[in-house]
């Protein structure tokens, strides 16, 4: 009876914990096998070097943060401001994907292909928004500008310090979500 193998999945999971955590210089093919338990050797079944694991975590992420959340949002029948909040949800507020957003975020402002690969997922989440506040506005200008408040409100609260005078963080961005895909009185 042979030694089971460690699925090919735990070591893209693994390392994309290390990533969210430790950012990716951290995500060592030793150092994933002592976190998992196994020796390395079994990594070599699946990945030919540590840049093809990487490769492997950033389609998995993209997998996740794009084709998965449009697969649900697209099939649940959602009201524009719903549908767009939903994405952001599942993406951008969620403890597991977005670590990993923020960890690529970083990645790419030294990597020119991980650069290429989020700008891809940007434009697709872009995509949604525009889509969706495409349904109650038709200046295509308005729907650019509501679109890129509305990606920069979700990402940009990640890193803001501030205060917000005696209201929460959460109430403030459900108060420009509310301003973003309302239709405006002409």
């Amino acid at each position: 009876m042979g030694i089971a193998r460690t699925p090919r999945e735990r070591w893209i999971e693994e390392g994309l914990h290390v990533l969210a955590t430790s950012g990716v210089d951290a995500v060592r093919v030793e150092a994933l096998a002592k976190r998992i338990g196994v020796t390395k050797g079994g990594f070599y079944g699946y990945f030919a070097d540590r840049e093809a694991l990487l490769t492997a975590m950033l389609e998995a992420w993209e997998r996740e943060a794009v084709d998965e959340v449009l697969a649900k949002v697209d099939n649940a029948g959602l009201d524009p401001k719903t549908r767009a909040r939903v994405a952001g949800v599942l993406t951008l507020s969620d403890h597991r994907l977005l670590p990993i957003d923020l960890a690529v975020r970083d990645w790419a402002r030294r990597d020119d292909d991980v650069a290429a690969r989020l700008r891809r997922v940007d434009n697709a989440r872009m995509a949604l928004l525009r889509e969706t506040i495409g349904e109650f506005c038709d200046d295509p200008d308005e729907v650019e500008a509501r679109a890129l408040l509305a990606f920069c409100a979700v990402i940009g609260s990640h890193f803001l310090a501030a205060d917000h005078a005696g209201r929460t963080r959460v109430e403030v961005l459900s108060r420009a979500a509310d301003l973003l895909f309302e239709p405006r009185d002409r």
